[in-house]
């Protein structure tokens, strides 16, 4: 892993806890609420980011094996297992997303150097290098945190990921959350306060070390 490849995943690593951070707060009947993606409640979200963690850990497995092992078995089934994901109770589903993430970091930053620039694909997308999974990776975690609407916005982004040069399509789906109308920021209340204000949160302690 080049230095480049090692920034990135200390960007996944930062932002994965702060999702982390919020998502351990949000109370059982706010997670069930509605998210600002249309038809997914908080914990479809949640759900989303632990199995396409998941799917890049096989499609990392796959490079290192010389393999071409599919992100998902397919995309119906790919939904399934988010909905079933979704239905896990507040603490499983936040394990859910701290352990897949986990198994991600781990093999990513095990990976030999000739493995990253093998391609895959996801589903019916071109191919790509597998390098440019940590830049998928990154900004999935940036943008569904947003996506939450749980007190994480846009202007939450670090100045580097803010800044960061993207290929489409992820240039552009960063610029939609910039650009979310109002009304539709207002349609989904934040989350009821989980704890005293003015209070440290509690077990929120560093996931990765």
């Amino acid at each position: 892993m080049d230095a480049a490849q090692r920034q990135f995943c200390d960007q996944i690593d930062d932002a994965t806890q702060r999702l982390l951070g919020t998502a351990r707060v949000i109370a059982e009947p706010d997670l069930r609420q509605p998210s600002l993606l249309s038809g997914w409640t908080r914990a479809h979200v949640l759900a989303h980011l632990a199995r396409s963690a998941d799917a890049m850990r096989t499609l990392l497995v796959g490079v290192r094996s010389g393999q071409e092992l599919p992100a998902y078995v397919s995309a119906e089934a790919r939904d399934a297992d988010i909905e079933r994901g979704a239905a896990q109770k507040p603490k499983d589903l936040v394990t859910d997303v701290a352990d897949s993430a986990m198994a991600l970091r781990t093999l990513a930053r095990q990976l030999p150097d000739q493995a990253w620039p093998r391609p895959v694909r996801v589903l019916d997308s071109a191919p790509f290098p597998a390098a440019q999974l940590l830049t998928r990776r990154l900004v999935e975690v940036e943008l569904h945190h947003c996506d939450l609407a749980a007190g994480y916005t846009p202007a939450d982004w670090p100045t580097a990921f803010a800044s960061m040069e993207l290929a489409e399509p992820m240039r552009t789906q960063r610029q939609d959350r910039l650009s979310r109308p109002q009304e539709l920021l207002d349609s989904v209340p934040l989350p009821r306060p989980a704890r005293v204000p003015g209070q440290p949160r509690k077990g929120i302690g560093p996931l990765f070390s």
